[in-house]
């Protein structure tokens, strides 16, 4: 019996330290999605700030003859943000099914170490891939990385649209896909200024406005990188909370089993002792 019990304790030690340890993952995964949580309203206001300076200097040569940044043309090219690594659920698969039935047909740019594994194990053609970062203040580093690939890619193939598909999350219904079309840059986006006067500018329009078209999609790019970072976080957490309601539940379970255990043992001890007396007091009278 005292076997049984000290195999019911060495369970619940290890029920313990996996408690712990889950814990200890949904705390980083919280501190992780609060902190790319507190960066969107600054890189909003990027986007916003380079999409009116394209809306104005857009008024400088209305009638230019500049060639739309991202032109239609050959192969689109489709970035997809996914999840670095697992303990997320069904986080990384409801991406790449978003998308399974665009990628044969697309060059296709893959972030997240998580998702290249799950599309190598469907025979998914990743044309480029890339880790997601640990920590959101490198997810600049990675826009960077993302628009250096599509510059290569247009440098071989010529400008081809491009669309963006990273995921959300809220509390209440969790993962949503979001679909964005990057590339070519829709003019209605930006409205003209309201100003009659033209700004002044040291280069020329068409320059200048390639230049903030580049800024504003390095932008759009860190946008779906935080939101991609902070669903995986996010989800994470709500597979932590389940894991953790299980272990409680499976605890509880050890501890009363241990209680009973314990129990069995003591009347058990006690039935022994009842018997032993019993023995020497027949033995005594027997004389």
């Amino acid at each position: 019996m005292s076997e049984r019990l000290a195999e019911v304790g060495r369970r619940i030690a290890t029920v313990r330290q996996l408690g712990a340890v889950v814990n200890a993952m949904r705390g980083i995964a919280g501190a992780r999605a609060q902190q790319s949580r507190a960066l969107l309203p600054a890189i909003r206001a990027y986007a916003e700030t380079a999409g009116r300076a394209i809306g104005q200097a857009s008024r400088i040569a209305a009638s230019s003859s500049r060639r739309p940044y991202g032109a239609s043309t050959g192969k689109p090219g489709l970035i997809v943000f996914g999840a670095e690594q697992g303990f997320a659920g069904a986080f990384a698969e409801q991406v790449l099914n978003a998308v399974a039935a665009d990628a044969a047909d697309s060059q296709f740019f893959l972030v997240g170490e998580r998702a290249s594994a799950i599309a190598t194990e469907r025979d998914i053609r990743v044309d480029w891939h890339a880790s997601l970062p640990n920590q959101a203040a490198a997810l600049s580093v990675l826009a960077t990385s993302i628009v250096e690939a599509l510059y290569d890619h247009f440098a071989a193939k010529g400008s081809v649209p491009v669309t963006m598909v990273y995921p959300t999350w809220a509390a209440s219904h969790g993962i949503t896909i979001i679909r964005r079309a990057l590339l070519p840059l829709d003019p209605r986006a930006f409205p003209v200024s309201g100003s009659r006067e033209a700004p002044l500018t040291n280069l020329p329009s068409p320059e200048l406005i390639e230049r903030l078209a580049q800024e504003y999609v390095f932008a759009q790019l860190c946008e779906a990188a935080i939101e991609a970072f902070a669903a995986e976080n996010e989800a994470r957490m709500a597979t932590m909370a389940s894991a953790k309601t299980n272990i409680d539940g499976k605890l509880r379970a050890l501890q009363l089993e241990e209680r009973l255990t314990r129990q069995e043992e003591i009347t058990a001890e006690v039935v022994e002792l009842a018997a032993g007396a019993r023995s020497r007091h027949a033995e005594d009278t027997s004389f």
